[in-house]
């Protein structure tokens, strides 16, 4: 990418206790978020959790039933989609296939009359910073994927808008392009310094672009954080096996040995953190492994909790193997086990006795 400064800067967005409901259906229950101005925001969850209705709202797309949303100064909450000065990538491209690139990119700016000086000028820089100079008179039907994909944001900061909206806009791509693009849209999106609000079920997209992951889940809040603070610090066991590949595993406090008074607790250890100790507080049973190369990750059951290790291949083990485990002390993490509600001020007291 050419060092092109397009884009004026972001603004932010402000979302307090909207809900969207269909009947007795609940889409978005009462999700209050705040997006700073430039940043790069994901709303990140499973597959009906509310993330698309959501930015649908934020893009005036879908109508709020209660709360509002704000844009810089200004209440949005019943403004029209065309007046709330942003732009959006859908999944599918929407490219005009009988238009050419340049045609498909300035579009929008022909409908609102700029120019053509200003448009010309305008779909230069774009097409430098996206790497599209060849490709402006081809159709959308000779481009590969990556290609379409380059040209549906170039249609969207072409309009140099403070706030860009995508909706899964990776989802169609192999996995070497989306790693392509998820690098691309993320410089892009610092250069330019338009606020980014991106939607995804692909915990990775989510982790490596966003400066705020917003995890959602049933249209309730579970977790809004950096991604660090997702990995590190879950918020919920719903946040903990969320995040991270392969997921943390949760225990009931039972399934550790030399645990008298077992606490209404589940325990939290992420694969990578455990390692094997001569006398740890989890005896185990592998069922299976898989061999990764540098790491064997291995299946195991202890008090008919299933969960996984990850090994060095150096410490070779096999199936129907018995093994004792253990980890760091702050490796632990503490959940109630009725309300689900993270509990750092046990981390000490429990850690304290698996150890003994």
């Amino acid at each position: 990418m050419t060092d092109v400064n397009l884009s004026s800067a972001g603004k932010p967005i402000v979302l307090e206790n909207i809900s969207r409901v269909w009947g007795e259906t609940v889409a978005v229950d009462n999700l209050s978020i705040t997006m700073p101005a430039g940043s790069f925001t994901a709303l990140l969850g499973p597959s009906g959790c509310g993330k698309s209705t959501t930015l649908r709202m934020i893009a005036g797309l879908e109508s709020v039933s209660s709360g509002s949303i704000r844009i810089g100064e200004s209440d949005v909450t019943h403004t029209p989609s065309s007046k709330r000065d942003l732009s959006m990538v859908f999944q599918s491209y929407a490219l005009f296939p009988h238009l050419s690139v340049a045609e498909n990119i300035i579009f929008g700016l022909k409908v609102r009359r700029v120019g053509r000086a200003e448009r010309d000028e305008r779909l230069r820089k774009v097409a430098d910073l996206l790497g599209l100079s060849q490709l402006l008179e081809r159709k959308p039907g000779q481009l590969s994927g990556g290609q379409q994909q380059r040209v549906a944001l170039g249609r969207a900061i072409i309009g140099e808008k403070p706030i860009c909206l995508m909706d899964e806009p990776l989802s169609n791509l192999d996995a070497k392009l989306r790693h392509e693009m998820r690098v691309e849209i993320r410089a892009l999106q610092r250069q330019l310094g338009f606020t980014m609000v991106y939607v995804t079920h692909d915990q990775v997209e989510a982790i490596t672009m966003a400066d705020q992951v917003v995890l959602l889940n049933k249209g309730q809040l579970v977790q809004a954080a950096g991604p660090r603070t997702l990995y590190d610090r879950p918020a919920t066991p719903f946040a903990a096996r969320f995040i991270g590949t392969p997921p943390m595993n949760l225990f009931p406090a039972a399934a550790f040995r030399r645990f008298q008074n077992a606490p209404s607790h589940k325990l939290g250890v992420r694969p990578e953190a455990m390692r094997r100790q001569a006398g740890g507080p989890l005896e185990a049973t592998i069922r299976t492994i898989e061999y990764l190369g540098a790491d064997i990750l291995a299946d195991c059951i202890v008090a008919d909790t299933a969960f996984q290790v990850r090994l060095a291949t150096a410490d070779p083990v096999t199936p129907g193997q018995s093994i004792e485990l253990g980890f760091e002390p702050d490796a632990l993490h503490v959940f109630d086990a009725q309300s689900g509600a993270r509990r750092d001020d046990l981390v000490s007291e429990i850690g304290a006795q698996l150890r003994s």
